[in-house]
């Protein structure tokens, strides 16, 4: 194993570079002051520092969904707000990301969006019949190709 030497001076301006780093993201990246999980409504309820509060539904977040309710119960909030954990089951997820919506991995939210585009009901079936008065779907030039 090679060990790289670093000189005092290169440390230190490495180290005023890191700390003026996280002094920016301090002020710019989304921060929770509370993360609680509500029984009632199976929903994770974070509260930022700017006093926001977002509700997501647990069943939407990989890791989550059908946890037993008392270990997604046992949230904790990381140092400085920027994330959220669940030590028993082995999950963490940065609150920035779940408040654009990433709630897991690309396989996971693939799966959502499939199981999303396949729920049927009133509203998408009243779309679909207004979208069949105005001809449907386009035509494709080429089979498997969408017409531009």
């Amino acid at each position: 194993m090679v060990k790289l030497k670093m000189s005092d001076e290169e440390f230190e301006r490495q180290y005023r570079e890191a700390v003026k780093r996280g002094e920016e993201s301090m002020k710019t990246e989304p921060q929770a002051r509370s993360a609680r999980y509500d029984h009632e409504s199976d929903r994770l309820i974070i509260e930022l520092k700017n006093g926001a509060t977002f509700m997501i539904p647990c069943d939407l977040v990989q890791g989550l969904r059908g946890a037993d309710p008392e270990l997604v119960a046992e949230v904790e909030l990381l140092p400085r707000g920027a994330a959220l954990h669940w030590k028993t089951l082995d999950v963490d997820f940065s609150v920035a990301g779940l408040l654009m919506g990433l709630f897991g991995t690309k396989t996971w939210m693939s799966e959502l969006g499939r199981q999303g585009g396949s729920v049927r009901s009133e509203v998408k079936a009243a779309a679909v019949r207004e979208n069949g008065k105005k001809g449907g779907r386009p035509r494709t030039k080429e089979r498997g190709k969408k017409a531009s």
